[in-house]
């Protein structure tokens, strides 16, 4: 088959001294980031962008360092989970009400190794079902005229908040500011400048890069100034280890678990908006349905660790889909990952398959190299990972900040750039006290120009006819499914997210 010859190539590509190395650091630092309760996939990915360019790396190398980051993130966030009983990040939560009763019990080791299991059981599937999922996706947007393709980015828009967003008005808001950014600079039609007010360095318009590191890893910086100065949560060295692997009759009992909610995961990442958070609270949910007769969900039940990991690791590699296949990203990290392509001179979507195989099957075989390194970087190095959660803030954000620094002066040799980046770090504090979800801002950034060009092009063929936007069964399906996905976390994500956090507050977990 094509796309097993297709694979072999990218093995080719991936297994230089290269390309392993930046595998294995990507997932080590992307582990620990994951670890660090609220640095997430996002922040990770965000912070090393710099590294990646300052190293003068190539397409390939670059993706292959930072998707690393970000699946390694996703197993690193289950650590403080479960021996803090605080989740690393948004979609680790549901791993806090078996994994922390299990930490406590003298399992830590256990748990904390049967969630890299799972981890590596849900991203492994969820790189077969990119393999064969995306080419599907393909032949389809090959369909995609100018009217398709802006129909594609107001559905990415609409259903960026999802159904865990707090607020679908603050989500709207945030990508209406995005788009603003991206009217910054020369129009491309006219040569008319658009919100420069006269400054020649913003003719070009902003950097997304900038604008990225900005909003996430210098909000961050501030974020730990004002709220976590000095504090380093001690607790994890009150809960022993024990043993450092599970048992085989844990594995095997716990089998079954992994595969169903690796395939419910899988569909949620592919889903735009869903993402790792909806793939691991519906894992969890349809688990504690299906299994817990006895009422152990809860209390310690390794199987209510093994279905959220599983699920949101396989969410993980889901939202790669869409990013690769349409050029919308599935997830927020995945539109960070979109911004790097799109810096390398590469525009994901439907001929990135046939104009740069060597980066796509590259990637993907990465992903299995990254998903075994990880399992087996996870098991024994338990005990190192954990100790990072003993590095007080006064060390860490100073090491945030001068990557980002360093690594922003060093990709553009501006200093223009990096009082712009200070300027989105502020905002990006500002707007995370408001609870106003950055990843919207950043996705109108990215595809700002690209949905104008698209509006453009599709009405200067239809000589000025706006009818011409809902003038194709695609285009109108597009459109419905937009509507529909921003209706429909009105009606229903106010219950799913009190479900969530209620199921959280009943266990007590996140107060002991």
């Amino acid at each position: 088959m094509d796309v097993f010859a297709s694979l072999g190539d990218g093995f080719a590509v991936a297994f230089t001294l290269q390309n392993l190395g930046l595998a294995l650091l990507g997932c080590f630092l992307g582990t620990i980031m994951g670890a660090l309760p609220g640095l997430g996939p996002s922040n990770g990915v965000a912070i090393l962008i710099p590294l990646a360019f300052t190293l003068g790396l190539g397409p390939t190398p670059s993706l292959i360092l930072l998707t690393s980051v970000y699946y390694g993130a996703m197993y690193g966030g289950r650590i403080s989970s479960i021996l803090l009983g605080i989740p690393g990040d948004e979609p680790a939560m549901m791993t806090v009400l078996d994994g922390h009763p299990m930490a406590k019990k003298g399992m830590a080791g256990e748990a904390l190794s049967l969630s890299g299991i799972a981890s590596f059981v849900g991203a492994f599937f969820a790189t077969w079902g990119l393999i064969f999922l995306a080419p599907q996706l393909v032949k389809i947007a090959l369909l995609f005229g100018p009217a398709e393709y802006f129909a594609l980015f107001a559905l990415a828009f609409a259903t960026l908040g999802g159904v865990s967003s707090t607020n679908q008005a603050k989500s709207a808001f945030a990508a209406m500011l995005g788009l603003g950014l991206a009217m910054i600079g020369v129009d491309t039609q006219t040569g008319v400048p658009r919100f420069t007010f006269g400054e020649v360095h913003l003719y070009d318009g902003l950097d997304f890069l900038v604008a990225i590191v900005g909003l996430f890893a210098l909000s961050e910086v501030f974020i730990f100034l004002e709220h976590r100065h000095g504090s380093a949560d001690a607790s994890s060295t009150q809960l022993k280890l024990g043993r450092l692997t599970p048992p085989m009759s844990m594995i095997k009992q716990c089998t079954p678990t992994m595969l169903r909610t690796s395939v419910l995961g899988f569909i949620a990442g592919v889903l735009p908006g869903a993402g790792a958070s909806l793939g691991s609270f519906i894992s969890y949910s349809m688990e504690k349905r299906l299994v817990d007769k006895e009422g152990t969900f809860g209390t310690g039940d390794p199987r209510g660790v093994a279905a959220p990991e599983a699920g949101n690791n396989a969410a993980a590699g889901g939202a790669l889909v869409p990013m690769l296949a349409l050029g919308v990203p599935g997830s927020g990290t995945t539109a960070v990952l979109l911004a790097v392509l799109l810096s390398l001179n590469i525009t994901p979507g439907p001929l990135l398959f046939a104009q740069n195989p060597d980066v796509v099957w590259g990637l993907i075989a990465a992903l299995f190299i990254a998903n075994i390194m990880l399992l087996a970087l996870n098991i024994p190095m338990v005990g190192i990972f954990t100790r990072v959660l003993m590095v007080p803030p006064r060390i860490l954000m100073p090491i945030v900040a001068m990557v980002s620094f360093v690594g922003i002066y060093g990709i553009s040799g501006s200093s223009f750039d990096l009082l712009i980046m200070i300027g989105f770090g502020v905002m990006g504090w500002v707007l995370r006290k408001l609870d106003v979800p950055l990843v919207p801002i950043i996705l109108g950034t990215l595809l700002g120009n690209t949905m104008e060009n698209n509006l453009r092009r599709a009405i200067t063929i239809d000589n000025g006819d706006w009818f011409t936007l809902i003038d194709s069964p695609l285009s109108i399906a597009l459109w419905a499914i937009a509507i529909l996905g921003f209706i429909m976390p009105l009606i229903v994500g106010r219950v799913v997210r009190a479900k969530m956090h209620r199921r959280r507050d009943e266990e007590g977990v996140l107060s002991d």
